[in-house]
């Protein structure tokens, strides 16, 4: 069993392992835990009673958290004509079309998140191999595969963030740093939440939000009282 570190230790004092807490007393909490001498980014993890092992459980969404991530995200946009200079005037940093695709074969990966065209996506296709492991692959799903790339590249570069169920059934996604402070935290985590029970599956029997955690990426966890969240 690993031993905890002293800083870890110390954080964890104020937190009651068992309590499950309202959510502005959670992310408090959270923010107050962080020992470390770099801006942490914070993190969810919410269990569904889903099984994303069925087809039609399957969650995955997209939202824009309204105080973004904290970060700059480098976008490439896969995208010809016309669309490629609507995605530079939007702020791309990369755009491209063929020569990329091989660029990236050739192991170039200097990029956050990627956007093309529908009619790019027979080229991007090729790169499934090399994209998807990483959670790179465009997907219409999310809003990553669309012609309209000048308002997507805005999205990304705002904030917007794709999370999905894993195999266990808990979406993990980060909310922001610990810089924000609680305010803004929380108002960050509750979008997302809306957006998670928005995409809850007409399949799925029972209770849909099982447990939620919120952490720093080298703090404790805190438990978030899912029954609390009701109404706001």
């Amino acid at each position: 069993m690993s031993k905890r570190g002293k800083k870890y230790i110390e954080a964890r004092k104020n937190i009651e392992v068992a309590k499950r807490y309202p959510v502005q007393e959670a992310v408090a909490l959270v923010v107050g835990a962080a020992r470390v001498k770099f801006n942490e980014t914070v993190d969810a993890a919410i269990r569904l009673g889903v099984n994303p092992a069925h087809a039609d459980q399957m969650v995955r969404g997209s939202v824009v958290l309204p105080n973004g991530l904290g970060k700059s995200v480098r976008v490439l946009v896969f995208a010809k004509g016309e669309k490629e200079k609507e995605a530079l005037e939007a702020g791309a940093d990369v755009v491209g079309s063929d020569d990329i695709v091989e660029k990236i074969r050739g192991g170039w990966l200097d990029f956050d998140r990627v956007i093309a065209t529908p009619d790019m996506m027979g080229s991007v296709g090729k790169l499934g191999k090399i994209l998807g492991p990483r959670g790179l692959m465009p997907n219409p799903k999310v809003g990553t595969v669309t012609f309209d790339v000048g308002k997507a590249v805005l999205e990304l570069k705002a904030g917007k963030v794709e999370f999905r169920v894993e195999k266990a059934g808990i979406v993990h996604c980060p909310i922001g740093k610990t810089s924000f402070g609680a305010e803004k935290l929380t108002e960050n985590f509750l979008a997302l939440l809306e957006m998670v029970v928005k995409l809850k599956p007409a399949s799925s029997k029972g209770i849909y939000i099982r447990s939620i955690s919120l952490s720093t990426v080298m703090g404790p966890g805190v438990k978030v009282d899912p029954l609390a969240l009701r109404g706001i």
